[in-house]
């Protein structure tokens, strides 16, 4: 992990400012970790009619969780009716030092959230880095409903070969020095194991680290839908598209709360906006794989 954390881009530790006052209410709260290390940080927004509750992961920003504060997913998710738990990863704002990979934080997230939303749906919205940790955790995961994904890279080290050419010999060393970290990495390793009645995943055009054809990719390895929008770069998607964005992940989660079933037993990729995957955009259909 250390050498991991090398490879990746360098954020200095940023103070992280407190949710607006037109997000109240919402309680800083503290996720306890399986290894004993202290906690990570974690902002709970609760829902006045609850109907689910939705863990939210944040991209390798500075802003760690603060991120989820605007581009409306928060507005969105309460009208909706879902709770909401957006995580600090470890080493941003006040969460605890970095011990393994993340997908073991990304466990203990999702065990706080079923703690905290017995009884109800629970889903994952994942952004970049936050969506491919959650890859490695969901696929050994139980009791998860849905899965919301904004541009995932399906391997952060190639996310990093591509941006960085300068540290491909390091990454290169990586690869061949830790082939059993490397291959855990993958995310298209882990996207067909995860049992979700229904995922999206959405990314922009021009984005060069998370490219549209690795969008593609990870939705038929899950069995999921894909929208690639036009004109955006990484991260710009909701930027472009704010309102279908949104829209795509409420209608994800409702599919898997009205449709439970275990993603394993039958892959359905539903193609719209994939021609990569056999659909004209705006089209969808089945195939089983």
């Amino acid at each position: 992990m250390g050498l991991f954390l090398l490879l990746s881009p360098h954020l200095p530790p940023t103070p992280q400012p407190e949710p607006r006052d037109d997000l109240r209410p919402f309680e800083p709260v503290t996720v306890p970790r399986r290894n004993g290390t202290a906690p990570l940080a974690a902002v709970w927004f609760p829902a006045e009619r609850p109907r689910g509750a939705v863990l939210l992961l944040p991209p390798w920003l500075v802003w760690g969780k603060a991120y989820f504060y605007l581009r409306g997913r928060l507005q969105a998710l309460r009208a909706a009716g879902y709770h909401a738990l957006i995580l600090d990863f470890p080493g941003f704002g006040g969460s605890g030092p970095v011990q393994g990979f993340f997908d073991r934080d990304v466990e203990d997230g999702l065990d706080f959230l079923r703690q905290r939303a017995a009884g109800l749906p629970l889903h994952v919205w994942g952004v970049s880095a936050g969506g491919s940790w959650a890859h490695l955790a969901l696929s050994r995961a139980r009791g998860i409903s849905g899965a919301m994904f904004e541009d995932v890279s399906p391997h952060l080290l190639e996310w990093s070969w591509r941006m960085t050419p300068l540290w491909r010999p390091a990454l290169l060393f990586f690869r061949t020095c830790f082939r059993s970290a490397y291959r855990f990495l993958d995310a298209r390793r882990h996207a067909g194991a995860m049992p979700l009645a229904a995922v999206t995943y959405v990314s922009g055009e021009r984005d060069r680290g998370a490219r549209p054809e690795d969008t593609r990719a990870l939705a038929a390895a899950a069995g999921g839908h894909c929208r690639i929008v036009p004109g955006a770069g990484h991260l710009g998607a909701v930027k472009v598209a704010g309102d279908e964005v949104l829209a795509l992940a409420l209608d994800t989660f409702r599919r898997a709360e009205e449709a439970p079933r275990d993603g394993l037993s039958l892959r359905e990729v539903e193609s719209a906006d994939c021609p990569a995957m056999g659909g004209r955009p705006h089209e969808a259909r089945s195939v089983r794989l």
